[in-house]
């Protein structure tokens, strides 16, 4: 029992708030994914987390709770039509809103996990990200 007592005190459960600005209209919604490591970066079955929220106002606003690690990316889109999915031309480049933390970008493709990372503060228990969806 004193040992469980002693585990909570010095771990630390982590809240991540996210607000994703730009949305263009409030038709559909925002899917976001979450991941911890780079090896898992962009893989949809290895998200950490994954939620689908609403717009209003031209703004979508998630929060991930209870993250164990310090170190995450997230991937979101707005899926204006309903579809599910993130939908694109006949050369693979999305037609629909699209982001990365850290307002990242790719050339020639996604940015890397390294350029979307973002680092929770040891210690601050919530941590707060801005992103703007790319159309």
């Amino acid at each position: 029992m004193f040992f469980l007592f002693l585990i909570s005190l010095f771990s630390t459960d982590y809240t991540l708030n996210i607000t994703i600005e730009n949305c263009k209209n409030s038709k559909g919604k925002i899917y976001i994914a979450l991941y911890d490591s780079e090896s898992t970066f962009m893989k949809e079955d290895k998200a950490v987390s994954k939620k689908v929220v609403t717009i209003e106002q031209g703004v979508a606003k998630v929060t991930f709770s209870a993250l164990s690690s310090t170190e995450y990316a997230f991937v979101f889109f707005h899926d204006e039509n309903g579809n599910g999915k993130l939908d694109t031309n006949i050369l693979g480049i999305p037609t629909e809103g699209y982001g990365f933390s850290n307002n990242a970008k790719g050339t020639f493709g996604p940015p890397s996990y390294n350029k979307s990372r973002i680092s929770l503060k040891a210690g601050a228990g919530t941590y707060k990200s801005s992103a703007k969806l790319n159309y």
